[in-house]
């Protein structure tokens, strides 16, 4: 058990909040400057993630503490609540209305998909099922990729673009051509979020980390406190390899994806 775990646990939070921070003040700063470049920004959320951790007595940690097996390693747990904090308080902080700002120049179908993407967090294919019922019944979904790759473009260019890029998620390749109809869509996304549920806590941080937001190998290992660079590499493939072989047992190969 960690020092300011014991400490929590008996019974002197201040103490333990102490330890914590003196212990991942240099991982919290890392996470956060993923996603905030300015340095007021970088402080005011640092003042947030910190206020939110010690709310309630350090309810969160002491959560934590009192878990008996543990799905997820101290550090990448930490990274994960860290992350949401972040974008709520960017959420916050804007509004929805002023966010919206950035979509006031663009076509009807993207301001659609940017509501969808950026503001209501929604996946892509989230997005193409209720953009297809509701607005745009005859839009294909090879043209809804087009939409969307052209709506990242747009969003992330402005002022606002690295913060709008970190609302959404990873723009889809030029070579994604896939047509599949929406029930197709569906069965699709259960079966991926089967694959990938299969994964361990952590091996999901490290997939997202690396490939989803695709930060430097050593940089993911210094968050979560992998030995090297080396170490994330194989992480990540297992768990990509774990991943493609449960979804090879149900028929779905690379080219289905």
């Amino acid at each position: 058990m960690e020092g300011w775990a014991a400490e929590l646990v008996s019974g002197r939070p201040d103490a333990a909040w102490d330890l914590f921070l003196d212990r991942y003040r240099r991982l919290i700063f890392a996470a956060i400057r993923h996603y905030a470049q300015d340095y007021d920004d970088v402080m005011d959320v640092f003042a947030r993630v910190c206020e939110a951790l010690r709310e309630n007595d350090l309810r969160r940690l002491r959560t934590y503490a009192a878990q008996p097996d543990h799905r997820a390693r101290f550090s990448t747990w930490l990274v994960t609540v860290v992350r949401h904090l972040t974008v709520d308080w960017f959420r916050h902080r804007d509004g929805r209305r002023r966010l919206s700002v950035a979509a006031e120049a663009l076509s009807p179908l993207r301001r659609c998909i940017f509501e969808h993407v950026f503001l209501d967090q929604r996946s892509h294919i989230e997005a193409y099922e209720l953009i297809h019922a509701r607005e745009a019944p005859a839009l294909s979904f090879r043209e809804f990729l087009g939409e969307l790759r052209a709506t990242y473009s747009a969003i992330t260019d402005g002022r606002r673009g690295n913060v709008l890029g970190e609302l959404g998620s990873t723009p889809p390749d030029e070579d994604q051509q896939a047509t599949p109809s929406p029930d197709d869509i569906a069965d699709m996304r259960a079966l991926l979020e089967q694959a990938f549920g299969s994964l361990s806590a952590e091996d999901r941080v490290a997939v997202e980390l690396y490939v989803v937001e695709e930060l430097p190998a050593a940089e993911v290992a210094r968050i979560l406190g992998l030995p090297n660079a080396k170490a994330v590499h194989n992480r990540v493939y297992r768990a990509l390899a774990a991943a493609r072989a449960r979804l090879g047992q149900v028929g779905i190969g690379r080219a289905d994806l």
